[in-house]
């Protein structure tokens, strides 16, 4: 059984940085995607942030292309967001996720119906 476990989310003001983990283990796809996602808050959807694919697929979310950057390390089993000049609007509860990679499409990258397990969040907080 997959387990997604982040940290690394605190408060920090605008303009500043934050480098999210996600522990992954139990992975036994060949093929998959690992995503990060946010939900803010009062929002009732969660929005897709970032994410890869073991086809070396890459895709961000329109809102935070050129400052957020996905890196997944095979080493450690772990798959990080480095988030630069944050902005309040980034405030929300931050979930990594992974699924089985059937179709490689960057666009399903995005999408929570692609993903079939995830973690519990880590909580960002941008002040301005």
């Amino acid at each position: 059984q997959v387990q997604l476990v982040e940290s690394g989310g605190g408060s920090v003001e605008g303009g500043g940085s934050l480098r999210l983990s996600c522990a992954v283990s139990g992975l036994t796809y060949r093929q998959y995607r690992l995503g990060w996602f946010r939900q803010s808050p009062g929002g009732t959807e969660r929005e897709g942030v970032a994410g890869l694919d073991t086809d070396g697929n890459i895709n961000y979310a329109t809102s935070v292309k050129g400052r957020f950057t996905i890196i997944h390390d095979n080493a450690k089993n772990t798959l990080f967001l480095q988030m630069n000049s944050l902005k309040p609007e980034d405030t929300a509860m931050y979930y990594c996720a992974v699924g089985v990679l059937y179709k490689s499409r960057p666009s399903l990258l995005l999408e929570t119906y692609a993903y079939v397990s995830w973690g519990q969040g880590t909580q960002v907080t941008v002040s301005s």
